[in-house]
């Protein structure tokens, strides 16, 4: 899918409170809204289980400047899942993963309303990271995480997906 010179105008399914698909509205509406949408969560390990986090640029829509888990983001009208995860890897991170899925997620704060879904890849890199949406990124071992959550402004619903994980993992 190629990038529209005005990502407000992209097109993105509304969803009704179960997560059922009731209508499209922009990038823009939804954002502005608040209004419930699709979005996808792709965890990205290297080979020896390190996680790969990013900070976001400072003109996101979103959590601008802060650091994330997970990449990915909202799902485009009428695309399916699978799709979306792999086109977001593409975007960000420029490269093609093979994404397993892991677990449906919902989130809610004062700034969105998210149905989502959470992926898992193993990848080493190189990455071609996309300079408008991606400020850097890095590869650190998952038992560093809690410090990075208490020195650094993590995305709130990265966080809560990170947590899902990291609690099934302990099962």
């Amino acid at each position: 899918m190629e990038p529209q010179s005005d990502p407000g105008q992209e097109l993105v399914d509304l969803l009704d409170s179960d997560g059922r698909v009731v209508g499209v509205a922009t990038r823009r509406e939804i954002r502005s809204r608040r209004l419930p949408h699709r979005c996808t969560y792709l965890l990205v390990f290297g080979p020896n289980g390190d996680l790969l986090i990013h900070r976001r640029t400072t003109t996101k829509d979103v959590f601008p400047g802060f650091w994330d888990v997970a990449v990915g983001g909202v799902v485009a009208s009428g695309e399916d899942w699978d799709a979306g995860v792999r086109r977001e890897a593409e975007e960000e991170l420029g490269v093609e993963v093979e994404p397993a899925f892991l677990f449906e997620f919902r989130f809610q704060d004062d700034r969105t309303i998210a149905f989502g879904r959470v992926f898992r890849a193993i990848h080493p890199g190189p990455f071609q990271l996309q300079a408008s949406e991606v400020a850097e990124a890095v590869f650190v071992p998952v038992q560093h995480l809690p410090d990075l959550f208490a020195e650094r402004q993590f995305c709130p619903d990265g966080l809560a997906v990170w947590r899902r994980y990291a609690a099934g993992l302990n099962a």
